[in-house]
């Protein structure tokens, strides 16, 4: 019987239609630093711990939202409701905050931090300042302690897969679940 390496087995057999398989949600992460606000669409949203309340945002180092999480740690998250039509989801997902002002585009409130919160399509909201980083390549992982959290709206929160299989949406390029095969 022959044998391979893990290595060889991982590059032949890495099917990327897996990474869609896992449960996610789809949330808009904002932030601000000097003035300067942006956010964007992210699929990945963790609770870390219940006490103190932490969640986890993973961001790509290419985005705008990076860096100003960088710069300011401070963020903001919506829990965005299935409502939210493509035209939302495009603007925060494949537009860059480096050419387009996103936020002037929908409603939004000023949080405890000066973090700017977006409240269309919100079922919830959270604001968090970075307790940690960690590098994970391409991506970063910014942990932070909720310092605010609020129900806005009855509803069902938007899933990766209600994105995928109801509105036909694809997958950023800076996306952690980006196939690069598919492209």
């Amino acid at each position: 019987m022959p044998t391979i390496s893990v290595e060889r087995y991982m590059k032949e057999n890495l099917d990327y239609k897996v990474f869609q398989e896992i449960s996610y949600g789809l949330y808009v992460v904002t932030s601000v630093f000097e003035g300067r606000m942006n956010g964007q669409i992210v699929n990945t949203v963790l609770q870390v711990t219940s006490e103190p309340p932490r969640f986890a945002v993973i961001i790509n180092k290419k985005n705008l939202t990076h860096d100003l999480i960088r710069q300011s740690s401070v963020l903001g998250i919506t829990i965005l409701s299935q409502e939210a039509p493509m035209t939302f989801i495009g603007l925060f997902g494949f537009r860059s905050g480096r050419d387009v002002d996103k936020l002037s585009k929908v409603n939004w409130i000023e949080g405890k931090t000066g973090c700017p919160i977006v409240t269309d399509y919100a079922i919830g909201v959270m604001e968090a300042r970075v307790f940690a980083t960690l590098d994970a390549g391409t991506h970063t992982i910014f942990v932070g302690d909720v310092i605010d959290a609020r129900h806005l709206a009855d509803g069902r929160p938007m899933t990766y897969e209600y994105y995928h299989s109801h509105l036909k949406g694809k997958t950023a390029k800076n996306a952690p679940t980006y196939n690069p095969s598919a492209a």
